[in-house]
């Protein structure tokens, strides 16, 4: 299993949860971004810079993924492929998604998304705290206790 992580707009405090996990279980892990990123030393940590443009690093993602791999992204389209190709997504605050869920996440997405196009609604979710932080922590060592 890989880990892949949508890494453009992924938090530090999350890279930083996945870099000690991917040491610690000794996981391949690889960022996906269209700028460079500063990773720490690592047989097992890698980054990719790819060009940038709309949804570049989505699909750089999704052609290189494998069965059972896991991506960390708060993007929904790019969540639910990640599920059509039987691998597994968890959003940096700590969600699962899942076959069940993302039908339903994606129709969320795309109403929000009407909203703020007509102007009724400006407000995207939250900034992560401390809280959000800690559930992505355990929610991640679930999903490696189950899968690994």
């Amino acid at each position: 299993m890989r880990i892949w992580v949508d890494a453009d707009a992924c938090p530090n405090m999350i890279k930083e949860i996945l870099y000690r996990a991917a040491e610690r279980k000794q996981l391949l892990l690889t960022l996906v971004a269209n700028r460079f990123l500063t990773i720490p030393p690592s047989k097992v940590i890698s980054a990719v810079q790819v060009p940038g443009g709309f949804d570049v690093a989505d699909n750089y993602i999704v052609k290189h993924l494998q069965q059972d791999d896991l991506v960390i992204t708060a993007d929904i389209p790019l969540a639910a492929e990640v599920i059509t190709k039987n691998a597994h997504a968890i959003n940096p605050r700590g969600e699962l998604y899942t076959k069940e869920n993302i039908k339903e996440r994606l129709a969320m997405r795309d109403f929000m998304e009407e909203l703020r196009s007509t102007g009724q609604s400006a407000e995207g979710p939250p900034p992560l705290g401390l809280r959000d932080k800690q559930d992505f922590a355990n929610a991640l060592d679930r999903f490696l206790a189950k899968y690994q």
